[in-house]
């Protein structure tokens, strides 16, 4: 193990979630595979603690959502990509699988609108219910 990863370890990883998703896809059988294919705008509700960093957001921002695909399977390494059998398996970390050992999402959106601790953002493929742990600036 290298010495980085035994500081880790020793530390222990914690992520604490900044929001939730809030949208109109319940179950990831409802979610396209990517927020272009097709994914509608949700409202990202920003836990009351983290609200004063949504502080120079606005409306036409392109951000990144960071989430934790909370329904993910974190046992799978290798997938068939897009769940395509005639694709050859794969490991995860060459995928955009959401089942991987650590299971965050990385969400390109618009900030669509503000409303106090909560932000309309999209398109975006996350379902509800999905945990926020990070927002993050597209730099350009």
């Amino acid at each position: 193990m290298s010495t980085v990863a035994m500081e880790a370890a020793s530390v222990g990883a914690q992520l604490r979630p900044v929001g939730v998703i809030r949208s109109a896809l319940k179950s990831r059988g409802d979610a396209p595979r990517q927020g272009s294919e097709g994914a509608p705008d949700a409202w990202v509700e920003v836990h009351p603690w983290a609200a004063e960093a949504l502080k120079g957001l606005v409306a036409g921002d392109e951000i990144l959502l960071i989430t934790w695909l909370h329904e993910a399977r974190r046992d799978v390494l290798q997938v068939h990509p897009r769940s395509d059998t005639s694709n050859p398996l794969t490991g995860v970390f060459a995928t955009r699988s959401p089942d991987r050992p650590n299971p965050l999402g990385l969400h390109p959106v618009f900030v669509r609108a503000i409303e106090g601790d909560r932000l309309r953002v999209g398109p975006i493929e996350a379902i509800d219910g999905t945990p926020v742990v990070d927002i993050k600036p597209v730099l350009k």
